[in-house]
């Protein structure tokens, strides 16, 4: 866990974000605006799913009343709200990088495309002063390789952001990884629910610490989160709609599977994660796809909703 801090000093030689009109117009209103995440568009999502997912992503930040600003590397450049053309080619992934946390600087140096996964795009989403963040599942613990952790954690101990998510992917530990996000300090809150979801599924078999039934007290204890200096994230958690759900023991017999034939074929690092994915789509004929499309949806739309709340507790 990061420990309480005041912020650092200006650097002489900041990195320019970039931000779209519509973001930069927001940011100067203060008014209510989700950070999404990219990687799950140029990495996490088959092509044309991924452009399904984006359009309804946003819809869903637009219905609840905020801006969406998707974030990612453009030819080197931080960039906060894509343009068409930039969607477009972030959609077609062609020389599009899987960016981690680490994986910004060089990115930015080399000039290159990369699309954000968590722990890249709530660094640049808090160091553009925006607040809420989306995704569908945080990265966390591997199954067999407790030595195998996402950079998302330790990004979610050290980043005061609210993140909306149905919990980590199902494909990880999620027990360790539960107990990693304790150590790490981060708030993990169930919106509406006991249980800490299994992405594709309503429930893992696990308790969230605390439960919540209302956006303001969401936004309430993430203010309190600022008011101590705490550096943790917020993680809000919730089930992927009900009709979407997959059942947990077809779910887990899938992933078992994945997992031994990516040992077979010797699939390592990054790219187990699409690996397993894939495989799990496959396994179930598409209604994973079909379930991860529709807690995008629900994630972004509860986003937009928290910020909204947020955006209005700052002004009163």
């Amino acid at each position: 866990m990061c420990p309480a801090h005041s912020a650092p000093p200006p650097h002489p030689n900041p990195v320019q974000i970039r931000f779209s009109p519509e973001v930069r117009r927001a940011l100067n209103a203060r008014a209510a605006i989700v950070a999404l995440e990219s990687s799950v568009l140029a990495q996490g999502l088959p092509i044309p799913g991924n452009r399904t997912a984006a359009r309804r992503m946003e819809q869903a930040v637009r219905q609840a009343g905020a801006v969406p600003a998707i974030v990612a590397v453009v030819a080197g450049q931080v960039t906060v709200g894509l343009l068409p053309d930039e969607e477009e080619r972030l959609l077609a992934r062609e020389g599009v990088r899987k960016v981690a946390a680490r994986d910004l600087p060089t990115c930015v140096a080399q000039g290159a495309d990369g699309a954000t996964t968590v722990s890249a795009a709530i660094a640049i989403a808090h160091l553009a002063g925006i607040r809420v963040f989306a995704t569908g599942g945080i990265g966390g613990v591997h199954r067999g390789a407790p030595f195998d952790e996402s950079a998302d954690i330790t990004a979610l101990g050290c980043t005061p952001i609210i993140v909306v998510c149905a919990g980590a992917k199902s494909i990880l530990d999620l027990p360790a990884t539960l107990e990693r996000l304790e150590t790490h300090g981060v708030t993990v809150i169930g919106y509406r629910t006991n249980d800490f979801p299994g992405f594709f599924t309503e429930s893992s078999g696990l308790a969230v610490p605390v439960r919540s039934d209302s956006e303001g007290e969401i936004v309430a204890s993430f203010n309190a989160a600022q008011a101590l200096q705490l550096r943790g994230a917020t993680l809000v958690v919730q089930p992927p709609p009900a009709e979407h759900a997959l059942d947990a023991s077809l779910v887990e017999a899938e992933i078992e599977a994945a997992v031994e034939r990516a040992a077979r074929e010797g699939v390592t690092g990054a790219a187990v994660t699409p690996f397993l994915l894939g495989e799990v789509e496959r396994g179930t004929g598409g209604r994973s796809l079909g379930a991860n499309l529709a807690l995008l949806e629900a994630n972004a739309a509860l986003a937009g909703r928290l910020a909204v709340e947020l955006s209005g507790s700052a002004r009163r």
